[in-house]
């Protein structure tokens, strides 16, 4: 367990995080990355150093790797996945939703899936399945990468210049803060969705 204080600038602990934890949670979704990052901004509110970069590249890095992991399992393992992920009753769901989602805005769901509660590895892993283009995936993935981690880490920097005597409730902040976001895009999704199937259904 890391604690907020071990998370500094020139700690081995906060680049190997920044990089570790986005690289695997998309293989692993339980893998609180968004948290970690958000603690790093956290940590950091009150610095200029410009090793603040290295951390938000790394974990930018991280976050490509693991997109990339994903569709490539999904490439060349789709029955496996199909069997292993995609069987349940919300897997199919899943799965039908992100197929229907490429199809009509192709790599710009890519970047925004990444703010969809468990729609970053439903959509890596059917972009492997369904052979999505790599040419049109690496670079989504990357500026998807940017964007998140620089998101992220803002974040923790506000949650944190607002409570820089307390840093946990600069964490409990900044995690609130994008909650709210990610929820938001989450019930415009929905709405979205629902409206598509009741104009396709009339």
């Amino acid at each position: 367990m890391v604690n907020l204080s071990d998370l500094q600038i020139d700690s081995t602990a906060s680049y190997m995080l920044a990089f570790f934890l986005p690289a695997f949670d998309a293989v692993i979704p339980v893998l609180p990355s968004e948290t970690a990052i958000v603690a790093l901004g956290v940590t950091t509110a009150g610095s200029a150093d410009p090793r603040i970069v290295i951390l938000i590249a790394l974990a930018a890095a991280g976050a490509f790797v693991g997109d990339n992991l994903c569709y490539l399992i999904g490439r060349r393992f789709g029955p496996w996945v199909n069997r292993k992920v995609f069987s349940s009753g919300r897997g199919v769901e899943r799965k039908a939703w992100a197929e229907r989602t490429l199809e009509r805005f192709g790599a710009r769901l890519i970047v925004v899936c990444r703010f969809i509660p468990g729609g970053r590895t439903a959509v890596m892993l059917t972009c492997g399945v369904v052979h999505f283009p790599r040419r049109r995936f690496i670079p989504a993935t990357a500026v998807a990468g940017v964007i998140w981690a620089s998101y992220a880490f803002f974040m923790g920097r506000l949650g944190g210049k607002a409570f820089q005597n307390h840093p946990w409730q600069g964490l409990l902040l900044a995690l609130g803060l994008a909650l709210t976001v990610t929820l938001l895009i989450e019930v415009v999704r929905l709405v979205v969705s629902r409206r598509r199937r009741t104009g396709t259904a009339v």
